[in-house]
Formats: C-alpha cells, sequence, structure tokens
C-alpha cells in the first residue's frame, strides 16, 4: 500500500484543516488507518485511527473534541479533519496503515506510512 498525505499547511490558532491520505496499490478497506505527528525534536505520536469497517474511532486525549478521522473507502481514502489549532498541534502529520480489524494506536503496529504533510499552526 502506498499512502500519500496532503492538505497540510499554515493556519492561524483557532483555524481548521483537513488532512486527506490517498491510497493506492492496495484497496484500504482491508487496514485500519492512522494519523499521527512528530514535532521536532520530539518522538512520533498517535493522533487518531479508525477501524478498518465498522468505523470505529480513537482519538489522542489532546485532540478529543477538536479533530475527526474520517474514511470513504470508495475513494480509498482517509481524512483528519482539525478544527479549533492550537500552535502545538504544529508537527508533520503521517498517516499510516495496518492490516487489521481493530484500531491500532501504536506507532511499531503499523505496517505503511505516508511521506507526512507539514502543519503549523500560528498563535
Amino acid at each position: 500500500v502506498q499512502l500519500q498525505a496532503s492538505g497540510g499547511g499554515l493556519a492561524q490558532a483557532g483555524g481548521s484543516l483537513r488532512l486527506s491520505c490517498a491510497a493506492s496499490g492496495r484497496t484500504i478497506s482491508s487496514y485500519a488507518m492512522g494519523w499521527f505527528r512528530q514535532a521536532p525534536g520530539k518522538e512520533r505520536e498517535f493522533v487518531g485511527a479508525i477501524s478498518r469497517s465498522t468505523g470505529i474511532t480513537s482519538l489522542a486525549d489532546s485532540v478529543k473534541g477538536r479533530f475527526t478521522i474520517s474514511r470513504d473507502n470508495a475513494k480509498n481514502t482517509v481524512y483528519l479533519q482539525m478544527n479549533s489549532l492550537k500552535p502545538e498541534d504544529t508537527a508533520v502529520y503521517y498517516c499510516a496503515a495496518k492490516y487489521t480489524r481493530v484500531v491500532t494506536t501504536t506507532v511499531t503496529q503499523y505496517d505503511y506510512w505516508g511521506q507526512g504533510t507539514q502543519v503549523t499552526v500560528s498563535s
């Protein structure tokens, strides 16, 4: 599975961005999908994940109530809607895929990764 993340950019605090992760090579309907982020000097951290078919989601506490993860299997795409952005959301955001039916939140459990898209939030 090849993953291509897009939609990053510069936003003001309180603003919104929607990230997309387009997959190719295989249909993502058999994959749990996740979003992670990595700020300079920090480890990559979990942001959100969605199961492959039931749409069950999991979000990090730091983004609950602000971010939403969704998927469109027909378009082979996963989305991360980010609202009420904060400067601490600034990071490179990565999408990832794992061949499993359950929601997976651990970086090391994912099999495929996209190249990342930069999100910068100004105060």
